[in-house]
């Protein structure tokens, strides 16, 4: 899992733009404006990636920017996404789990008012560096 930046083709048409990933096949979306284009193109591109690691298929370089052809009123710009962002955006469900702590620990615990599942998962970010 990693940020990743490749350039894509902004093609205007009647009602916006079409985007296309020339590095990746069947890699595209649209939007209707750039402001929407860039959140679409942000978001294929994180599906894409994400796919890629899953299926530990080979990402490839993304090609140079200027090398890309356009046709007229075309543009080129670089798209970026971090697959990590993306996974807990994409997958918040709660998993239940069980464990064990002394009795004096929880009877502190509670009697202060902690959340047991918002201290847990605040200690399992900090202790991965995800914080």
């Amino acid at each position: 899992m990693a940020k990743y930046v490749y350039p894509a083709v902004f093609t205007p048409e009647e009602e916006g733009y079409f985007i296309d990933f020339p590095d990746f096949d069947s890699c595209y979306t649209q939007g209707k404006d750039i402001q929407e284009g860039i959140r679409m193109a942000e978001d294929v591109l994180s599906l894409m990636l994400t796919h890629f690691e899953d299926e530990h298929k080979e990402i490839p370089n993304p090609s140079a920017i200027n090398d890309l052809p356009v046709s007229d009123g075309a543009f080129t710009t670089y798209i970026s996404c971090d697959t990590t962002v993306y996974r807990r955006l994409m997958n918040n469900t709660a998993v239940k789990k069980t464990l064990t702590i002394p009795s004096w620990l929880n009877d502190s615990a509670v009697a202060a008012g902690l959340n047991f599942s918002q201290v847990l998962q605040e200690a399992l970010k900090e202790q991965l560096n995800l914080a």
